[in-house]
């Protein structure tokens, strides 16, 4: 059905809310103001953020949240570079999200014109499609095929780019639907074959990861296993997906895992991965299994098709999603064999021996004891959303996830993730307590985006964990250069106050005795608040110091 004639950039807006975009990141940019001119009068909410890489993180964080495409749009060049930190997350996490980029005019190209970027070339490597559009009557085309490109398959990010005088062009174009999401499913016989597999097992594990998740989804499997008495760990940084306090749970693989439970998985006859691609960090380095022909059994089940064997060749690979694969289990009638039992009870066993254990470290701040305050005071909907540093081990390790949707962290180790992530997680759930962790190396690659929480009414809590280093750096350089620091002190500000003069509440925490009060104040505050808790440098781990990492690097050489 055809409409009256439209600029491109109402045609952008129009699709967006054809396929039922529920919000906006982006910087603006000359690029694209016919687009942002047709926002004006959309329904779509849009969010100002500070810069495009706080922008794309953003919206990287939404389509973890929802299972939809998160939606960015950014100015050519300077622009597109700065977000492609948010692209890179998005294709390493496996995460839906599409970024618009203004473009340069269509008789403007090859010839080095002002923010000239090939787009094409680019992203290439990082976004699972790369595409210019041309026609304005093609928009809805592209726009819907970006949204299919984004959520099938293995999740991630498409890029679409808008040359800025195709915006202002009037014309025609067919409506499109909504997208529906594709379901993969297992067959018949590979069910058969897998239920022979895992009766025959005497050690299974069944590891879940990776993204096409609902809470639907992980209550199918929490039953499942509960049923059957199977042992259940998270890949790294998908905690949220099993419930941490059920009896069935063993832990997370990722960095520093448990030692019992990385013997646990070694030792197992037959491994279930879930969803996920068992890619380094949660293999140990590629140490857990051999590649490309483990030495376990394992049963490889992933939406993405193209995954199955392409690190790993598979006992038996199943192309289905975490819900396809888990309606179709839900049917099968599993024979335990006798020893299935114990072995989860002695596998949750090590685990709440591991996460609630409470080391004394260095310093007049003890997190162990931070995190016990957290853990007695905050409720289950919680979320956490945290970037990358040491910092992360405290909750990574000591906090129980008990529910679907209440952790945001970045499989790709990106520091900067976890402030913008917040501000998204609480536009989303506003109802719901959001927690930012950040160290302070981690804060200030985003940091501008205070501004955005602010400005947007995302009352988040941020948690500053300042030691005044980049400390997983410092701790592998003492490990490799004992003694020979380099490029890795910061000089910091007091973020208690650059937070108050953006307009969050704030306040300093020096010992443990002060967060509880300090993190209900902050709840009471009605606004944005920040923590900065002054951590010894020396607590580079919640078992070795900094010292004791030097001396023994030395001891070694």
């Amino acid at each position: 059905m055809s409409q009256t004639k439209r600029t491109g950039g109402q045609l952008i807006v129009d699709a967006l809310e054809d396929q039922g975009a529920e919000r906006v990141f982006c910087v603006p940019g000359e690029s694209y103001l016919a687009v942002l001119d047709a926002l004006y009068d959309a329904s779509v909410p849009v969010t100002l953020c500070r810069q495009e890489g706080g922008a794309a993180m953003m919206a990287e964080a939404w389509g973890k949240m929802t299972g939809k495409p998160g939606i960015c749009m950014v100015t050519r060049g300077p622009g597109a570079t700065n977000a492609s930190a948010g692209v890179h997350i998005a294709q390493q996490d496996s995460t839906p999200m599409i970024l618009f980029v203004g473009q340069i005019a269509r008789d403007m190209r090859e010839r080095d014109a002002f923010q000239e970027v090939n787009y094409r070339q680019m992203f290439g490597s990082i976004a699972k499609w790369v595409a210019e559009i041309d026609q304005p009557d093609r928009i809805p085309e592209m726009v819907s095929r970006a949204y299919h490109v984004a959520t099938s398959g293995r999740p991630g990010p498409v890029v679409l780019a808008l040359p800025e005088d195709m915006l202002i062009e009037l014309a025609d174009a067919q409506r499109v639907p909504a997208m529906r999401p594709v379901e993969t499913y297992p067959s018949p016989r590979q069910m058969e074959e897998f239920g022979e597999l895992l009766e025959a097992a005497e050690r299974p594990f069944f590891i879940l990861g990776g993204s096409r998740w609902s809470e639907e989804t992980c209550d199918t499997f929490k039953a499942i296993a509960e049923k059957n008495n199977l042992p259940v760990g998270a890949s790294f940084r998908r905690q949220m997906l099993f419930d941490n306090g059920h009896a069935c749970y063993a832990g997370d693989v990722g960095i520093g895992i448990n030692p019992k439970l990385k013997a646990r998985i070694e030792n197992s006859d037959l491994i279930v991965l879930l969803g996920d691609i068992l890619s380094e960090m949660p293999s140990q380095s590629y140490s857990m299994l051999n590649i490309p022909v483990p030495s376990q059994k394992v049963v490889h089940i992933h939406p993405g098709s193209e995954e199955l064997g392409r690190m790993y060749v598979p006992t038996l690979g199943i192309n289905a999603s975490p819900a396809g694969f888990c309606e179709a289990l839900a049917a099968l009638e599993v024979k335990q064999q006798a020893g299935w039992k114990a072995q989860v009870d002695e596998a949750h066993a090590d685990y709440l021996a591991w996460s609630g254990a409470r080391p004394t470290v260095a310093g007049d701040l003890q997190m162990s004891e931070v995190m016990e305050w957290i853990e007695n005071n905050l409720d289950d909907t919680t979320i956490f959303a945290n970037g990358a540093g040491n910092y992360a081990t405290w909750v990574h390790r000591f906090h129980r996830f008990r529910k679907y949707n209440t952790q945001l962290a970045p499989t790709c180790g990106s520091m900067g993730y976890g402030l913008p992530a917040a501000v998204a997680a609480k536009l989303k759930f506003p109802e719901r307590d959001v927690v930012c962790f950040a160290g302070d190396g981690c804060l200030q690659m985003t940091i501008q985006e205070l501004g955005t929480a602010v400005q947007s009414g995302a009352n988040i809590i941020v948690v500053v964990v300042d030691n005044g280093i980049y400390g997983t750096i410092r701790m592998h350089q003492e490990r490799e250069y004992p003694g020979r620091i380099s490029a890795t002190t910061l000089q910091n500000p007091n973020f208690a106050d650059v937070a108050k003069a953006y307009g969050f509440h704030s306040s300093t925490v020096k010992t443990a005795d002060q967060f509880g009060p300090a993190f209900e104040a902050a709840k009471a505050s009605g606004k944005p608040a920040l923590l900065h808790l002054h951590l010894d440098p020396e607590a580079i781990t919640p078992v070795r110091s900094l010292t004791e990492i030097r001396e023994a690097s030395m001891a070694a050489s």
